[in-house]
Parts: structure tokens; sequence; C-alpha cells
């Protein structure tokens, strides 16, 4: 690659760090607990991806205020700094699949709740991940049930939406259960939204929301059917009030405006991305190829059917190499497909830019792109061609973003928007 490919693979890394900057849980929490401060006693429970984040920014707001604190993210994703707050106990759990450390964050969750005095005020935080990180089963679940459902559904392509709604059933705190927990309390939610919808009901599989009862997925696993049917004795859900603070919306304005400041044309495709990963890499390579924006921008979640035995890589380093595929010879285009919260599947990357040499550079390496898709291992592939992209975790999680880019004019070097994503590490 040439200067000028990398001064170009530069400015999309710029917006990609302007989306995360925009939706980043410190500054979100702290936006939305602005104002006066009431000087009592506070609760804070905080979960999630971005929990860790999320709960510095109420730190920073009402630090003095709160009296203890639990804070469960996933391992790594859990700020330094929150070991000078001596009232928060950090714990991590298990992601993408819940298991003992899930289970024992649900416990302690439980215990914290218990010990909270009716009346008190409580701060609840919650963003993507939480349905794997806490969990507490519903009687006559087992630990090895919920981790095969759990698993299943992460390689079946079933839409997240779906896929809370069968966790829900097996879940003593889901579907509203830990609002039901909260309902002598003063409690109150601040969410980060992962979800199509931004729906509380959704987002870490409605925690703090009731959800109506909804209809199962078509074609379950007999199984599955028979584990999420089955009457488990659990109580209704409720809702506490809640607040979304940050949502995929949020990441597309700051780069439109972005791009607008720097005189490029942005266009966003009017629909979510979700559905089967490979045809949205080719509906949005297509789109890219043949606009005239120098700017496309598209986000959601994609789904992947897994084969029995995984490679390394996620959804968007799949969509990545998908893409890579129909931009062979268009060298004047680049397409950055990355998770918000900087992880992407079972690696450390955050997705990858990909561009016209892509399958060159990796066909030389002697990897077969056909055969990485099959085997859901985009990883190695991705390496070998110099475009992975790794940016550690990044505070937040509003789901995934794609943006392609054209010949355009370049941003200035300077005006870095933070710490700057890099490429080619392994992670």
């Amino acid at each position: 690659m040439g200067v000028g490919a990398d001064r170009r693979r530069a400015a999309l890394l710029k917006l990609y760090a302007v989306a995360s900057a925009a939706v980043e849980g410190r500054s979100a929490v702290a936006r939305a607990l602005a104002g006066p401060v009431a000087d009592e006693p506070l609760a804070l429970i905080a979960i999630g991806k971005a929990a860790g984040s999320m709960a510095l920014g109420a730190c920073d707001l009402h630090g003095r205020s709160i009296q203890r604190g639990l804070v469960i993210s996933r391992a790594g994703h859990l700020e330094a700094e929150l070991g000078h707050w001596p009232a928060l106990v950090c714990l991590e759990g298990d992601h993408p699949v819940p298991g003992a450390a899930s289970l024992a964050a649900g416990a302690a969750l439980e215990a914290f709740i218990a010990a909270t005095p009716a009346g008190s005020r409580v701060l609840v935080l919650v963003s993507g991940g939480a349905s794997s990180l806490v969990e507490s089963l519903a009687a006559g679940v087992t630990a090895t049930e919920l981790a095969r459902l759990n698993e299943w559904g992460l390689g079946s392509g079933l839409p997240i939406t779906a896929l809370n709604g069968l966790r829900r059933r097996v879940s003593r705190l889901k579907g509203g259960r830990l609002a039901r927990l909260l309902e002598f309390h003063r409690a109150e939610a601040l969410l980060i939204s992962d979800v199509p919808g931004d729906d509380p009901a959704v987002i870490g599989s409605g925690l703090v929301a009731a959800a109506p009862a909804e209809k199962l997925p078509a074609d379950l696993p007999e199984w599955v059917r028979e584990l999420v049917l089955a009457e488990r004795g659990l109580p209704a859900g409720a809702s506490m009030p809640a607040r979304i603070v940050a949502r995929l919306e949020d990441a597309f304005v700051a780069v439109a405006l972005a791009a607008d400041q720097q005189g490029l044309l942005c266009r966003r495709l009017a629909s979510r991305a979700d559905g089967e990963v490979e045809s949205c890499a080719n509906r949005f390579a297509h789109e890219l190829a043949l606009g005239t924006e120098d700017v496309l921008l598209w986000g959601g979640e994609t789904t992947v059917c897994l084969p029995p035995t995984p490679g390394r890589g996620g959804r968007n380093q799949q969509f990545a190499l998908a893409a890579a595929r129909l931009l062979a010879g268009h060298n004047d285009l680049l397409i950055l497909a990355a998770g918000t919260d900087g992880s992407d599947g079972n690696s450390a990357d955050a997705g990858a830019i990909v561009d016209g040499g892509t399958l060159a550079r990796g066909r030389a390496a002697g990897l077969d792109p056909e055969a990485a898709l099959a085997q859901a291992n985009a990883g190695p592939f991705l390496e070998a061609a110099g475009d992975l992209l790794y940016t550690g975790p990044t505070g937040t999680n509003v789901g995934d973003l794609m943006l392609g880019l054209r010949r355009a004019p370049l941003p200035p070097d300077d005006d870095e928007p933070g710490d700057a994503p890099v490429q080619g590490k392994e992670a």
C-alpha cells in the first residue's frame, strides 16, 4: 500500500474514532446526570461491556454520594481508574457465553440488592454484553443448559432480539426481573443501546424493563423449545424509569458532521444492517462502488451461521472479508467494519479495513478467502493482508459500524479525536 492509501485509511480511522467518542459511556452518563446534585446516599449498579466507563461517569458527577456500588463487565474492560473509588466492587463475568463467573456475578448482584435498604436511591447502568455477563438461573435450569442455549443462539444466525427473548425465559434477572428486585427502591436506569429500536426491554435482555410475551422463533430445535417453555415459576417482570444515553444514531450523526466539516459528501443507508453477513457485505460494497458519495455509512448487527468448529474472527471480520471480494481491483475504495466496543467475535480485534488489494495480499500469503469465510476464520486472512483493526476496549457498545470511503479530500493530519486505533496488530 502506498502513502495515499495509508492516508485514506487514516481518514477512515479518524471517522471511526469520532463515532466511538460520540457514544463513549463515561461522557454519555455524565451528560445525562448533569444538573443539580442531590446530597443523599446513592447505590450504583453497572453491568455490560461499557459498565466501567459508565460507572466512572456516575462517579464524576455523584462520587461523593455513592456509598456502595457493584460494577460487572467483561475481562479487560474494567478501567484501572475504578480502583480509585473504594466504594465500588468490580467483577468480571463471562462473554460471549455465560459461565461460572456470570453466575457468580448474578449471585453477587442479588446479594447487593438484598443488602440495600428499601427506599434507597439506586442508579442502574446497563450496556450491551449484560446478557452474558450476569445471570441467575430459573429453577430447573443448569449451567450446562444455559451455555448450550447461548452457544447455539450465537452460532445459529438468530437475530439478537430473538436470542434475548429466549434468554429472558430462563433467567431470574432478565425480562424485567432485576427491576422487580428493586421495586421497593427509588431506582432509575441509564442505558447504552446496542439493539434495534433502542428498547429497554431488549437491551441486556431486559434487565430493567419487562417485555410483552412474544412468539417463539420458528424452527427451534426441540431441546431449545422444551427448555424455554418449561414452567419455571418465574415472577412477572417490572419496569423502572429508564433513559437511553447513547445509541447508534448518535454515532451516525457524529460521523456525518465530521465528514461534512472535512468537505466530504456522506450518505447513510436507510435501513439498519441486519441479516446474513455476506449478503449485507455484498450490498454495502455494491452501494459504495455504484454511488457517488465520498463516505458511505451503515451500522447494526449482522448474523453469522457458524460451522461446528469456527476459526478466529467475528461478524465484522467476516463482513470485511466478504466485502473485499467485490472491492478487488477497485483501488480507490476502502471499507471499515468494526464493533464499537473494540471487540469482534472470539478475537480481540475490533474488525478490519479492506481495500482493492486485500484479496491479493492474503492470497500472496497462501490463504484462500473463500475457505476463510466458510470456516468463519477471516481473522488470519485479514492479519496476513495487514488489514486487522485493533482498538482495545472503547468504553461503549452501540453495535457495529461500517464505513466506506472512495477518493476524497483528505482531512488534516491534526484534530485527533482520541487514541488512534491500530492496524495490523495481533492481539
